[in-house]
């Protein structure tokens, strides 16, 4: 992510040999990942000095939430195995996805025909109605003078053994941010 990198998106996509770290070092974003075992969507926003613990496996998307967010992600594997969300979409035959789902056919290949190359940052330049874009604030929060950013402390759950295999968000105890109330 980069400069005008607000609403910039990670395509939703899993590691199946690898855990991941994502650690925030400006701007801001949010890591939403889907619980395997709940089937349950979180999402934890992070801002500097704050980290997002993804489990092996789990589906996650990176949304970022303001320009100029800068990310660094780390892996416990020396080449982390990737598969891509738009490589699922495109790849998997229409007849197959409609078949499944109980979808037609013809609305399936149109909607996945311009899924041509695996996105990873999304969306593509010139596409999707900027006015509906996942971590854009509405006018409703922005009148309530609404944050992304967690209190500090909001998600410090400390690394304890019982949170290695589950996500969670660690506030850096050794700075101040501002923006950011106790």
């Amino acid at each position: 992510m980069c400069n005008n990198s607000k609403s910039t998106v990670i395509e939703p996509h899993y590691h199946s040999n690898a855990a991941e770290l994502i650690y925030c070092i400006c701007g801001a974003a949010v890591v939403s990942l889907i619980n395997p075992i709940t089937k349950e969507l979180l999402d934890f926003p992070i801002c500097p000095g704050q980290v997002a613990n993804l489990p092996q496996g789990w589906l996650h998307y990176i949304v970022a939430a303001m320009d100029d967010t800068h990310l660094l992600a780390i892996f416990d594997a020396p080449i982390p195995e990737t598969i891509y969300g738009s490589d699922l979409l495109r790849l998997t035959p229409a007849n197959i996805i409609s078949y499944t789902y109980c979808l037609d056919k013809a609305q399936v290949e149109d909607t996945l025909s311009p899924i041509k190359t695996t996105t990873v940052l999304g969306p593509p330049p010139g596409c999707c109605d900027q006015g509906n874009v996942p971590g854009k604030m509405t006018q409703s929060q922005q009148a309530s003078g609404y944050q992304p950013y967690p209190a500090q402390g909001y998600y410090n759950q400390g690394y304890t053994a019982q949170y290695l295999q589950q996500p969670y968000v660690q506030q850096s105890p050794y700075r101040q941010y501002p923006g950011i109330q106790e």
